[in-house]
């Protein structure tokens, strides 16, 4: 069995590791949408008054690059009470792995430690994900981990998820879609704090204590919470330990809001980026191929300053100003008796602003994002420290959008518009023997849609865009991590991988009734020069991507709920895609298949649940969720499958006064059933699911 495409993987994630430090960027900007109508008690008028101002003025970058309910794309908001049913202390992915379209899973076989999500099959690298504004994906790689911040959802009030081309955001273009997080309001929240803490299956322990001062006579509020979890994981030598914390102050003037953040983060854990082959996996579901044992420790800071101002009672325009530094370091393997210590560092100072204007049914928003970056690469050997290379990535990143809508009786015509530009510059080994290559790209990504009010409560909808977006580091390097005369002579230019564009088009019908609501979505993505993976690993150990002269992803994604009774609530998802690559040619091999499934894209999605309120106090539910089968090489065999799986989940809640409990039980049908996988082209390799397991969440408020 083959083991050198494989081990190749270590390397595929330590360039992208520093990525994990952006979601320290995204918490920096502090910044909620409030809910309306929320009041406050205990406040005279003026503070009331106060009040009413920073429900105005908390959200406004956010609600600059979301999509309003209204808008011609395929969209869902999931608000607080849905993230608090559904959360036990997960990593975001697995949080929303039951949306429309999404799939996630982790390497540890649970469900913390290094997790991935995709959308339409799609990978993360490839989502425009973002904080309150604040673009997550890293400059060099445009990945983000969510691995060094347990409890992110206990921060947060919604995430949006756009599926397609969607609105323009900050950051680098969506292509697959784009998904935004928004923290908890600092000033809408009354005064009080939640102590949690939980056990359950695989070891776990996790707590989190939170507090918020709400609105003080002084217009001061600050919010802060601490958090802790540690799992010994499903599979062998896959333990995590994370923690996090997070604060933040605020003051809300009449017509102003200034707030200053600070936070941090430290994951330390034992890898398991190997996945295992089928025969392994026979013998013990648990196994990790990754021995010895490796592991890695990664810390991030961060402080961002953002103020906000009340133009008029017409706009307003809010900026955000951050500095994000990390550093890091992690073991590789490259056979069992050379260690490799990895080392990354990087700094980050970045600029947001958006101004918003509305008037009689006329809606305006612009924005800018400007950043730059600089990430060390260094490697050592473990066993004597000697420095092997250290090479410099320099990106930078500006980008402009101005998006309107003009409502005209029923209809609402809807236009967006994003000038990007971006220049990644390499500063090699001073023995390397070659000068620092640099290279840049210039996108327009025009968006236009419209909505149909039908009649009350039923909306058509239907809008076209196109984004571009440029090749990492790692595709332009092939996998390397470090260049050299020979290394760059034999990849060439970093312009021979081009960059890739999407056209996409959306239409849709939505559904508001009193019982029922939902939405079904037609899409139609035609891809030019897609950067696809292959399934190739390089010999210094990153997966290889290419571009692809022509693919397409189209389908329809059905969304809905429905409450027959006033305390039974159903709700499912559906998505059925066609995706295809017209030709790929296999590096290895030379051939060349047409008409070709890409990887890990399944054709059929789908998700049903039942929840009951059995009284005040209680709340149970059900829920399960149908993968099917997709490839793990674009060449359509069939020798190379992930398989199909159906996985049943239970919840129970209780509530008394200060006092509650949350029950999750996971895979109650204990199916043996992979989250993902690879192949080196002679054997596939399995993550595996989480078998049945038991997670127990106590919550004291105060």
């Amino acid at each position: 069995m083959t083991r050198l495409h494989v081990r190749a993987r270590v390397r595929v994630r330590p360039p992208a590791r520093l990525a994990r430090a952006l979601l320290v960027t995204s918490l920096s900007a502090a910044a909620a949408l409030p809910a309306a109508g929320q009041a406050r008690q205990g406040t005279d008028s003026t503070h009331t008054d106060s009040l009413g101002a920073a429900r105005r003025l908390e959200g406004l970058t956010v609600t600059a690059i979301r999509a309003g309910g209204t808008a011609p794309i395929a969209q869902k908001t999931i608000e607080a009470p849905a993230i608090e049913r559904a959360f036990f202390g997960q990593d975001v992915p697995l949080l929303l792995q039951g949306e429309p379209s999404v799939t996630a899973h982790t390497e540890t076989g649970t469900y913390w430690g290094y997790s991935y999500i995709r959308l339409r099959g799609i990978d993360q690298s490839r989502l425009n994900l973002s904080l309150d504004g604040i673009p997550l994906n890293d400059p060099e790689d445009q990945v983000l981990y969510f691995a060094d911040f347990p409890d992110l959802a206990n921060s947060l009030q919604s995430v949006q998820v756009q599926r397609g081309v969607g609105t323009s955001g900050t950051g680098s273009a969506a292509f697959a879609g784009s998904i935004n997080f928004e923290t908890t309001s600092l000033a809408t929240r009354r005064q009080g704090g939640e102590l949690q803490l939980g056990v359950g299956s695989f070891g776990t322990r996790r707590a989190s204590l939170e507090y918020h001062t709400g609105l003080l006579p002084s217009r001061f509020a600050a919010y802060g919470r601490l958090s802790a979890l540690e799992t010994d994981g499903y599979r062998h030598a896959s333990d995590v330990m994370g923690r996090s914390a997070f604060l933040s102050v605020g003051y809300f003037g009449d017509r102003d809001i200034v707030k200053l953040t600070a936070t941090g983060g430290l994951m330390r854990d034992t890898m398991a980026y190997y996945a295992a082959s089928e025969e392994e996996l026979r013998d013990d579901r648990r196994v990790n191929p990754l021995t010895p044992r490796a592991g890695d420790q990664f810390g991030e800071r961060i402080v961002a300053l953002s103020y906000t101002r009340l133009l008029g009672g017409e706009s307003s325009v809010s900026t955000t100003l951050y500095r994000t530094a990390a550093s890091g370091r992690y073991d590789v393997y490259y056979d069992p008796t050379m260690l490799v210590d990895q080392h990354l560092d990087f700094t980050w100072y970045g600029l947001t602003s958006a101004w918003n204007w509305r008037r009689d049914g006329v809606r305006l928003d612009v924005g800018v994002n400007a950043n730059t970056y600089a990430r060390d690469h260094y490697a050592r050997l473990r066993a004597d420290r000697s420095q092997l290379y250290f090479n410099t990535g320099h990106k930078r990143d500006a980008s402009a959008f101005a998006k309107g809508s003009w409502e005209v009786g029923r209809l609402t015509l809807f236009g967006d518009l994003q000038g990007r530009w971006a220049e990644f510059r390499y500063t090699p080994d001073e023995a390397a023997g070659i000068a620092g290559p640099s290279v840049d790209w210039t996108f327009l990504n025009p968006k236009v849609g419209a909505t149909w009010r039908v009649a009350p409560g039923v909306e058509s909808y239907a809008s076209f865009g196109i984004n571009g977006r440029e090749p990492t580091r790692n595709d332009m390097f092939g996998g390397a991590d470090d260049l050299d005369a020979a290394t760059a002579a034999f990849i060439g230019p970093l312009t021979r991988v081009r960059p890739e564009r999407v056209r996409d088009l959306e239409a849709g019908l939505r559904l508001q009734r009193a019982r029922f609501s939902g939405q079904a979505n037609l899409f139609l993505m035609e891809f030019r020069n897609e950067i696809a993976p292959i399934g190739a690993i390089s010999d210094l150990g990153s997966q290889l991507r290419k571009n692809v002269g022509r693919s397409h992803r189209r389908g329809v994604e059905l969304d809905g709920r429905w409450r027959p009774v006033s305390r039974v609530t159903v709700d499912g998802a559906l998505t059925l895609m066609h995706a295809r690559i017209a030709e790929y040619t296999e590096d290895a091999t030379g051939a060349t298949y047409q008409d070709v499934a890409p990887l890990l894209s399944p054709a059929v999605l789908a998700t049903h649940g039942v929840t009951v309120e059995a009284s005040r106090s209680l709340s149970v539910g059900v829920g399960a969720r149908y993968t099917g089968r997709s490839y793990l090489a674009n060449t359509g065999e069939r020798d190379f499958m992930l398989p199909a799986s159906y996985l049943v989940d239970g919840h129970m809640s209780w509530a008394r006064g200060r006092w509650g409990i949350v029950l999750h039980a996971n895979n109650l049908l204990n199916a043996d059933a992979y989250g993902s996988g690879y192949t080196d082209g002679s054997t596939s390799y399995y993550f595996v699911a989480p078998p049945r397991n038991v997670l127990l969440t106590a919550k004291m408020a105060y």
